[in-house]
């Protein structure tokens, strides 16, 4: 099982950079996850989704971390505090869609992002996005469908004035 952990710490580091929006912030909620998932580890069920697990702590202890500093709104909302991405050296229009794709996701409300991620980024099934989120399959279903027709909207330019 331990095995399993470590190999899903890329993953896990992954939905922990959307949840805080920062590295170093990501690194220290990575670490304490593993922390309450190895002294947890007994309450793990045989034949479930270690990552829908490992996912469901992280989650958790994240919102439990935003209670006691911040209002979730305040930290996940806060379009400035998303990471900075380094310029690449790739084409610029490329590195333009990036950037505006980042942006929109950015601007999505925090249950939209999370949905979108865990389904999208982390290839989770809505079920395991369900089980994790706390909620039905069908909310998940519901949205991520939202979350991409925000993020086409964001990302469709104006229509040209005349």
């Amino acid at each position: 099982m331990r095995g399993e952990i470590l190999s899903l710490l890329p993953q896990l580091r992954g939905f922990a950079r959307f949840l805080t929006g920062q590295a170093a912030l990501a690194d220290d909620l990575v670490q304490e996850t593993v922390l309450r998932a190895l002294a947890a580890l007994d309450q793990f069920a045989p034949g479930t989704s270690m990552k829908a697990w490992l996912y469901t702590i992280a989650r958790n202890l994240f919102y439990e971390q935003v209670r006691h500093g911040r209002r979730e709104r305040d930290v996940m909302s806060d379009y400035a505090r998303r990471p900075d991405r380094p310029e690449s050296g790739t084409g610029e229009g490329e590195a333009d869609a990036l950037r505006d794709l980042d942006g929109a996701i950015w601007r999505l409300s925090p249950r939209l992002r999370e949905a979108l991620v865990l389904v999208g980024v982390q290839e989770m099934t809505y079920a395991e996005a369900a089980h994790v989120c706390g909620v039905t399959v069908g909310t998940i279903k519901a949205r991520v469908s939202r979350a991409r027709s925000q993020i086409m909207e964001y990302m469709t330019p104006p229509p040209e004035k005349g």
